[in-house]
């Protein structure tokens, strides 16, 4: 199978509108390992499929970890090539999207790499007090006094929230972006940064409460 087939519908796909309409649930639970076999034995069709299924969440997270359209795009090929290059060494540990994610967050961590040796990454000190904080994201925005109801203060209020992301540092904008953006477990968001349960809560922690800090300030 040639990768260039079914990435050339992935190239030409307005994947922001993609991402928005992209369904939670692809398959049914009965038929991934059907599908997950027919990937294995490189069957173009179920490529082409797992493309065109996957991709708008793919983008859609590589979207809000970057907060760069033509980044995220690029990123997305990537992920996908990786994925056709690795479907062979997939063994079932994980489902097959939190799978995907891992790859995706590790073409995305090789990117930010690129960058700071380059030195055109931009930092944010991290050194302010630690301590729990449960709030997710609508939880944080709603404390800031923003009215949901008036749709010019919902846009200055996604507009502050994505500049918090921006300049959350990675880790913490991985965790939370799974957790408050995605809805990803803590035991898949683990499985897909492969790090402990006990981590994750940790980092969720700690990036609500800088989110909470630069959202806070910005309002």
């Amino acid at each position: 199978m040639s990768y260039g087939e079914p990435m050339a519908a992935l190239r030409g796909q307005e994947l922001e509108q993609v991402a928005a309409a992209t369904p939670a649930d692809a398959r049914a639970v009965g038929g991934e390992t059907q599908f997950i076999e027919r990937l294995r034995a490189g069957e173009t069709a179920a490529f082409d499929r797992l493309v065109q299924e996957r991709s708008g969440e793919v983008y859609a997270l590589l979207y809000r970890l970057t907060e760069d359209p033509e980044e995220a795009r690029d990123l997305t090929q990537e992920t996908f090539l990786r994925v056709f290059q690795s479907i062979d060494r997939f063994r079932g540990d994980a489902d097959l999207k939190t799978w995907i994610y891992r790859i995706a967050l590790n073409q995305a961590r090789n990117r930010w790499r690129w960058w700071r040796r380059r030195r055109r990454d931009v930092t944010v000190s991290l050194d302010a007090g630690n301590g729990p904080d449960a709030q997710p994201l609508d939880a944080i925005l709603r404390a800031a006094g923003a009215s949901p109801e008036q749709e010019t203060l919902m846009r200055e209020r996604e507009a502050v929230l994505r500049r918090a992301l921006r300049a959350l540092g990675r880790t913490y904008r991985e965790v939370v972006v799974l957790r408050d953006v995605e809805g990803l477990t803590y035991e898949e968001i683990a499985t897909t940064l492969e790090i402990s349960v006990g981590t994750v809560k940790s980092r969720l922690s700690r990036g609500r409460q800088e989110l909470r800090r630069k959202i806070g300030s910005s309002l």
